[in-house]
């Protein structure tokens, strides 16, 4: 069963999610079908840009249908530091790759990702640097397949 996405017939139902940093962005893979996200990987940033190779292999790869990306803000809702950075990298995805961009917001997810690597797992310090932000991108992509659930077939 295949959805549509702006009016568009996808080849896959995949989306990919990013948990944008300025040093590495997270990455995770998620299918409107299954609605589950799952961590792929972690990109580190190339003289402080995005690895924008890595991206285009990881999009040839999955062939996403639309792209998920966390935007964090102040509790008011105005911008941070980061957040024209973020919003510069959603551009620059819809103009490389011409996929649908859709922003979510990521307050708090790679604190929730730390927490959870932490307190469930017990994983070490090393092991959480490597891999905190592609758990914070899976977060970031699961919230927005939940509060889409009538796109994603409305399933659950």
């Amino acid at each position: 069963m295949r959805h549509e996405l702006r009016g568009q017939s996808p080849a896959s139902d995949a989306l990919l999610g990013f948990d944008f940093g300025t040093r590495k962005i997270g990455v995770a893979v998620g299918h409107i079908e299954t609605g589950i996200a799952n961590p792929l990987r972690t990109l580190a940033a190339v003289r402080q840009k995005p690895d924008w190779q890595g991206l285009s292999d990881l999009i040839d790869t999955w062939k996403p249908c639309g792209l998920v990306v966390g935007v964090s803000r102040r509790a008011d809702g105005s911008e941070n530091r980061v957040t024209p950075r973020m919003l510069r990298f959603c551009r620059q995805l819809e103009g490389r790759f011409g996929l649908p961009v859709h922003q979510i917001d990521e307050s708090l997810t790679t604190v929730e990702a730390k927490q959870l690597l932490f307190d469930e797992t017990g994983v070490d310090a090393t092991t959480l640097w490597r891999v905190q932000d592609r758990v914070a991108a899976q977060l970031i992509l699961q919230t927005w397949l939940n509060e889409n659930r009538k796109l994603a077939g409305g399933h659950g």
